[in-house]
């Protein structure tokens, strides 16, 4: 389906790829520099911006997310002059959501008001922890005062303004979680994003994790359990779960997440960014240059691309899948058969129903609390031929 991508929009990822600290749990593209020439950050942006608005013209832009890395070390002016020539090249909705990723270390009141000015529309705030013990054991370099004062100054600046937590730390029980959780959701606005801490090779947790010195991690049971009470808890306070990891007041969901989720295209710009752009009727996986200096010397040689290739019937159906079973709401089963050409297999879904896995109405399929538990496997059983 040649446009399939207008079901879930069309948006644009940005990545800043420096931050103060490298967190020892992160395996996200961040960097530490002393010194970064903003300026010509800047100048690459606009030429990579340039680009992809060729391939795309008259696209409406839905949202705009500046994602890291710590964007919020980016001068206002740079973020000012990046959403003026989206601007220029896209038409864009009446409701764009302009989101920025935000550490409280880095947070003054002056700079947000200036991204304010810019048109950030909405804050996206890495607390992660409500207790200083377990910040410094995430290697965070703020503690828990300097983050409800970063809160504040984001909640006076911007209506919009959703946080993350990360769960299942050290030492942690169940019982302190719950609190913890309760907190910070008689802070929260309208949105929270609470994640269980995973650890990935090749991240300074990783490597402890492998030689035995990253001890008192909860076991799978308890990690569960938390994921359970993380549920019930939000939900009581109003903040509906829409997603594995996120929960919101009703009309706050992330637009830009969601577009992902539900398979949209979006572009994707600076160092290692993904995208997934629908050109010439055939969706097309793309990745940028993955280090920093090398991204910025090909952005100004005119293209950061590091590879591009377009996705078979087969990738657009596993895709969609992936990301879309992720979402309460589910999935469009007359969508997925579009894209892959075949419907799902019978007996798959009938065995994960009997299971209480997964529930249909008919044109719509959804994992239910139990089966979003252990998502990978119901998707595996679903992807069975």
């Amino acid at each position: 389906m040649a446009e399939d991508w207008q079901a879930g929009g069309f948006g644009i990822y940005l990545h800043w790829p420096f931050c103060q600290a490298k967190c020892p749990y992160c395996d996200f593209n961040s960097h530490v520099s002393r010194e970064v020439d903003q300026d010509r950050w800047l100048r690459a942006f606009l030429s990579e911006i340039d680009r992809h608005a060729a391939e795309t013209p008259g696209r409406i832009v839905s949202s705009i997310f500046f994602g890291g890395g710590t964007p919020s070390l980016m001068n206002p002016d740079v973020v000012a002059g990046i959403l003026e020539r989206i601007a220029y090249h896209w038409p864009q909705a009446n409701d764009l959501e302009v989101t920025l990723e935000a550490n409280p270390g880095s947070v003054e009141s002056g700079r947000f008001r200036a991204y304010k000015q810019a048109g950030v529309s909405r804050v996206s705030m890495g607390l992660q922890a409500l207790n200083d013990r377990d910040l410094q054991r995430l290697g965070r370099i703020h503690t828990v005062a300097e983050a409800l004062a970063a809160f504040d100054i984001a909640r006076d600046c911007f209506d919009r303004v959703s946080f993350d937590l990360i769960y299942a730390r050290q030492d942690q029980t169940v019982e302190a979680w719950q609190d913890e959780l309760k907190q910070a959701l008689s802070l929260a606005i309208d949105h929270i994003s609470m994640y269980q801490l995973t650890i990935e090779d090749g991240t300074a947790f990783g490597d402890r994790y492998r030689i035995g010195k990253l001890r008192g991690l909860p076991d799978d049971d308890s990690a569960a359990t938390m994921y359970e009470v993380t549920q019930d808890v939000a939900e009581a306070a109003g903040f509906l779960t829409y997603e594995v990891s996120n929960h919101a007041r009703p009309g706050a969901e992330s637009r830009h997440n969601r577009l992902y989720w539900r398979y949209g295209d979006y572009v994707g710009i600076g160092p290692g960014a993904h995208g997934r752009l629908t050109l010439n009727g055939h969706r097309t996986a793309t990745e940028a240059i993955r280090m920093p200096n090398g991204w910025l010397t090909a952005a100004e040689a005119g293209n950061a691309d590091k590879e591009r290739s377009v996705l078979t019937i087969d990738d657009q159906a596993t895709e969609f899948l992936l990301m879309g079973m992720r979402l309460v709401e589910g999935i469009d089963l007359t969508r997925y058969e579009a894209l892959a050409g075949k419907p799902l297999s019978q007996s798959g879904l009938n065995d994960l129903s009997d299971m209480g896995m997964v529930e249909t109405d008919g044109r719509f399929l959804r994992a239910t609390k139990d089966g979003r538990m252990v998502l990978n496997a119901v998707i595996g059983r679903l992807l069975e031929a």
